[in-house]
């Protein structure tokens, strides 16, 4: 583990700097977990804002206060969810700035996976030990693209949600995998088809700010990214009793006040729906082939000071996820910014939104896990709050999720390989 060196601070000067923000000086009011009920710390944003340029004695107070409130509701354990990675289309009806993911249907390489491609990829996930199957594809390109609608066509279908939910059914049925699926915003009928074929989704925020949707910024010409849009996908997700994921993607030219907007209102949709089991802060990293080529990643120091606020704003007992493969040389420090889980990790397939990126292989992480003080243990795509609550299990996965878990919710240590 890389070494930073950190400002000693006598008690009172530890102290002050942790209720510089809020955690022991009472300077809000906490609010009440959806889960628990019980209360948690919270900052306002005014706060959350200026600990955006934390240095020196205060980020060190900024990370202590983290950890602390992580670990005193998640303990000095890390999770993960061991994956395979099934890439469904690259085809999608936007042009985010950012993405080397999503294809033109003139690229060599565009298109669908086709039924027996899915099970050669879930079967060789199952056989190295992996519990979910993550669908990952582009937006309804259907309706933007002819190729898409003529593949589907020909695999039986006129909407390529409808195509992902036969390959969730089929991947469950035939090797037990729990599908999770990131497939853009969703309406009520598509949430329920998919409703008995998955086992959470996942949806990024990724910036509450509509600014980006402007000429030359990240996300202009992405029809689905305005922020409310996304989170009516989650409200009405939870109104079906499916648990999701979301979060944040940080460097793609918000502002730090659109950045702290963004983790609040990840915390109001939690508080209103209760049904965000992970809060993802990823980072952006240039890449040759995409728009943004040219932009700056953020700093280290920008990401372990944003998990730490996102800590502080979500509350001890939201999870809260990033993922290694995006900072291999520096990802010890994010357990110790407030972090308690590492996301999807695969031991088949690549990322293939961050192809460059390989993940690190699970012996290799739960090693840098310990010597940052903390123990691994593997989740299944739902989280362990979720899985023991009937109305975000549906009756084709229970049995799965029993055989695979223990009385923690967590994967048995007899079912990790």
């Amino acid at each position: 583990m890389e070494a930073l060196k950190e400002p000693v601070l006598m008690p009172a000067e530890k102290h002050l700097a942790v209720s510089t923000i809020g955690i022991h000086s009472g300077i809000t009011t906490p609010a009440r977990d959806r889960n628990s009920g019980t209360p948690r710390p919270s900052i306002a944003r005014s706060e959350a804002l200026a600990l955006m340029g934390a240095t020196g004695a205060e980020l060190v107070g900024l990370l202590h206060a983290a950890a602390d409130l992580r670990e005193r509701h998640k303990g000095r354990v890390a999770t993960y969810s061991r994956k395979v990675f099934i890439p469904l289309t690259n085809l999608c009806r936007d042009k985010c700035g950012y993405c080397t993911f999503a294809k033109q249907p003139t690229h060599p390489g565009a298109g669908f996976l086709t039924p027996d491609q899915v099970l050669d990829i879930a079967r060789a996930g199952q056989q190295q030990g992996c519990k979910e199957a993550l669908f990952t594809l582009g937006d309804h390109p259907e309706l933007r693209h002819s190729q898409a609608r003529d593949q589907l066509q020909r695999f039986g279908h006129d909407s390529t949600i409808g195509y992902l939910a036969e390959m969730c059914g089929l991947v469950l049925r035939e090797t037990g995998l729990l599908p999770h699926v990131n497939c853009g915003l969703l309406n009520t009928g598509e949430l329920l088809e998919l409703r008995e074929v998955c086992a959470s989704i996942g949806l990024m925020l990724e910036s509450s700010s509509t600014r980006l949707l402007e000429r030359g910024q990240a996300h202009h010409g992405c029809v689905t990214k305005a922020p409310q849009l996304r989170v009516e996908t989650i409200a009405a997700a939870a109104g079906l009793g499916i648990a999701c994921t979301s979060g944040v993607l940080i460097g793609i030219g918000e502002t730090a006040e659109e950045r702290v907007e963004a983790l609040f209102l990840l915390r109001s949709v939690q508080e209103e729906h209760g049904n965000l089991q992970e809060v993802i802060v990823q980072n952006f990293r240039a890449k040759p082939d995409i728009r943004m080529r040219n932009w700056s990643d953020p700093t280290t120091l920008d990401m372990v000071r944003t998990l730490a606020i996102a800590r502080l704003v979500l509350g001890g007992a939201q999870n809260i996820q990033a993922p290694p493969n995006l900072a291999p040389d520096a990802y010890q420090w994010y357990l110790l910014a407030g972090i308690n889980d590492w996301g999807g990790v695969s031991p088949v397939t690549i990322d293939h939104v961050n192809p460059e990126r390989e993940w690190p292989e699970i012996t290799a992480l739960r090693a840098a896990t310990a010597e940052a003080g903390y123990e691994l243990r593997e989740r299944l795509c739902l989280y362990p709050e979720y899985v023991r609550r009937p109305e975000f299990v549906r009756s084709g996965i229970g049995s799965r999720i029993d055989a695979w878990t223990d009385p923690t919710g967590l994967v048995a240590l007899k079912e990790t390989q």
